[in-house]
């Protein structure tokens, strides 16, 4: 456990040169969510294109919930340009294979006639494809398939081993080893939690929806109407974070701890095996199919609805939590983010060197263990500002203390400001406390917020926000068809494409036992398994 130490002790730690010198090998990657559509704006129905290989096995080019919800993935990199490159690379070569269709810019889905408009993603005949077609038609059934064609951003985040040995000897007088480091990286998560707020009033992108997104649904919030059907909240940064978007009200009573990696995973394996009264409507078979993986809260751990994730690669058909406890905290999902509307590839270069500072501000600064009282207050935070952070008036709850957005990020830039210093110094550039500076402006100046300026947009256009997503996209695209690959070619995604769909034949071919003894062996380490096997006896 690390020492009991301040800031201003543990920064002078981070500035000795021997840790200082392993800023410089911070890796990020970047996984990228994006619906395919139309040159009308409406949802591609189209399949997943030949050319862009298998959606299970690809390495960079995937799909999420839908058929046709995209996902980019980048791998870890030190070099912030080489990242967005190779994201710009993914990005060209999809563009130049999906036809007349074009790549979604926002988060929030364009125009949806129903959840039945949304194709669930299909990935072959194996038994570990079926599951994950199967798990999102539970995700469907569950919360309805208009959440699950919401796109983000995340950023995956990692300090170097050798920064850890460096760090870990100072500041917490031990060896670094994965128990220690998984302590500091859930020391981060937490401080993050604490400051999440802060990631959605900077970069928030999605104050506005098409209507149909909440047709026969139930909402308290206060929306105006914009245009033929746009719906928005004057000062909202980010519904794609709020109570529309992103949740699971039966999430709500669960406890995950993040206080260290043992209570976490045996919270989450809590929430796995606690039954729901709610989802046990979707038991058993309709027409021959199963509706979902198990009757309880969560199908699985990914099922976790969390702004952030300690994350550790697993090996196939590994659960996540078993390679946690395995082998330790390895980098963390930042899942707070929206795509970047103004940016052909939704996020921008000084959002990664405003992230390393925050983060590794959330290093620095002594992270206390949370109690129940403290996590509820950051989601309070969290909620308050996705839907009213631009609000002057909006003030929020810091140890029960009121502070308005203003006051409290006073503070947290100060503190991010040394931070950035050493940043620079360990890169030899500014680029650290340039990104900063910028990011200051938005709370000198909510007009400047990315919220802001697309509502801002909308307005004084008198337009949809459904037209200014199709004239982005087709923007983006003749963008990105014009530029030149600059770290992979097309030649290379071709070799992958066929590689990946190799891969899944392979997997099909392997098989060698039923979906359903499949299903059972996959849950048999788990408590839940017997709800799986009562819920087999009934639909069989």
């Amino acid at each position: 456990m690390s020492k009991q130490i301040n800031f201003s002790e543990r920064l002078a730690i981070l500035k000795q040169s021997n840790v200082m010198e392993k800023l410089a090998e911070i890796k990020h990657g970047v996984e990228r969510e994006t619906l395919r559509i139309n040159p009308n704006g409406t949802i591609a129905h189209t399949g997943h294109a030949q050319a862009l290989g298998s959606a299970l096995t690809h390495d960079t080019i995937t799909t999420d919930f839908s058929e046709s919800l995209l996902e980019f993935i980048t791998p870890p990199e030190a070099n912030v340009e080489t990242t967005l490159n190779q994201l710009q690379d993914i990005h060209k070569y999809v563009v130049e294979n999906i036809g007349q269709e074009r790549l979604w810019p926002m988060s929030m889905p364009c125009f949806l006639k129903s959840d039945d408009d949304i194709p669930l993603a299909q990935y072959g005949t194996s038994n570990i494809g079926k599951m994950k077609t199967l798990y999102r038609q539970g995700l469907k059934n569950r919360y309805g398939s208009m959440m699950q064609a919401i796109a983000g951003v995340h950023f995956n985040f990692s300090f170097s081993d050798g920064f850890w040995e460096a760090w870990i000897e100072k500041s917490c007088n031990t060896r670094a080893n994965k128990e220690t480091i998984s302590e500091e990286y859930f020391a981060v998560i937490r401080n993050y939690r604490r400051f999440c707020w802060l990631i959605p009033y900077l970069f928030g992108a999605s104050p506005a929806l098409c209507s149909s997104f909440i047709k026969g649904k139930k909402t308290t919030l206060p929306f105006k109407q914009l245009g033929k059907g746009t719906l928005y909240l004057e000062y909202a940064t980010s519904l794609r974070m709020s109570d529309l978007g992103y949740t699971n009200s039966e999430q709500s009573d669960l406890r995950i701890c993040y206080n260290n990696v043992d209570s976490y995973i045996h919270s989450l394996h809590q929430a796995i095996n606690t039954p729901s009264q709610k989802f046990q409507m979707f038991a058993g078979k309709k027409d021959g199919q199963y509706q979902q993986l198990n009757a309880n809260v969560l199908q699985i751990e990914n099922e976790l609805y969390s702004p952030i994730r300690p994350k550790q690669p697993a090996n196939p058909l590994e659960k996540p939590s078993d390679a946690l406890a395995s082998r330790g905290v390895s980098y963390i999902e930042v899942r707070a983010l929206d795509v970047n509307p103004f940016n052909a590839v939704g996020i921008e270069q000084s959002q990664f060197y405003f992230l390393d500072v925050f983060l590794t501000y959330c290093l620095v600064l002594p992270s206390e263990c949370m109690s129940d009282n403290d996590f509820h207050e950051t989601e309070q935070n969290l909620r308050a500002v996705v839907v009213d952070g631009r609000n002057p008036e909006l003030r929020l709850s810091h140890g029960g203390q009121a502070l308005s957005v203003k006051d409290w990020a006073t503070k947290l830039f100060a503190d991010m400001e040394q931070v950035a210093l050493v940043l620079d110094e360990a890169n030899g550039n500014q680029l650290f406390s340039e990104a900063l500076a910028l990011q200051w402006q938005k709370i000198l100046h909510p007009e400047n917020t990315p919220s802001a300026q697309l509502l801002e947009t909308l307005l004084t256009q008198g337009r949809d926000n459904g037209a200014l997503g199709v004239e982005l996209a087709e923007k983006y695209k003749q963008q990105l068809l014009s530029q030149p690959y600059a770290i992979f070619d097309h030649q290379e995604f071709e070799q992958q494409a066929a590689e990946s769909i190799r891969a899944q034949t392979a997997k099909e071919l392997a098989d060698d036992k039923s979906f359903d003894d499949f299903l059972s062996d996959y849950f048999s380490d788990l408590q839940g398994a017997a709800s799986f096997v009562q819920a087999k006896k009934c639909l069989t």
